[in-house]
């Protein structure tokens, strides 16, 4: 029962934490969410070499996938996880990302593209 009990409070825990990080109102929360994005890109940046061989095969075909998709890949991987390691040394301020698509699985069909202008969240 003791078990059960620490189960239902745990989930209910981060059931109410959930709407408080997605708010990201306070100064904590902002440097959470910057910090977040920071570790996912670090850690997603190679997945990007899969993500623009499927982009390059499907706008050029597979010769092409095959030789700038990799390549390319291979770049915006660089930059992913560049952009990541800058969001984790600059986590203390709360700056949008340079990166967009955020996150690599948004909008998986559009290439990634960069051009932030370092404007602090809201």
């Amino acid at each position: 029962m003791k078990q059960m009990m620490k189960m239902v409070m745990l989930v209910g825990a981060l059931f109410f934490m959930t709407s408080y990080v997605a708010s990201a109102s306070t100064y904590p929360a902002k440097l959470g969410v910057k910090l977040g994005n920071g570790v996912v890109n670090v850690v997603t940046g190679l997945g990007e070499v899969p993500k623009n061989i499927i982009l390059a095969n499907r706008a050029e075909g597979p010769a092409y996938a095959a030789t700038a998709g990799v390549m390319t890949g291979f770049l915006h991987g660089l930059g992913r996880t560049f952009c990541g390691m800058t969001d984790l040394v600059t986590f203390f301020i709360p700056t949008k990302p340079m990166i967009k698509p955020n996150f690599i699985w948004q909008s998986f069909n559009k290439e990634t593209t960069y051009g932030g202008t370092w404007e602090l969240l809201q």
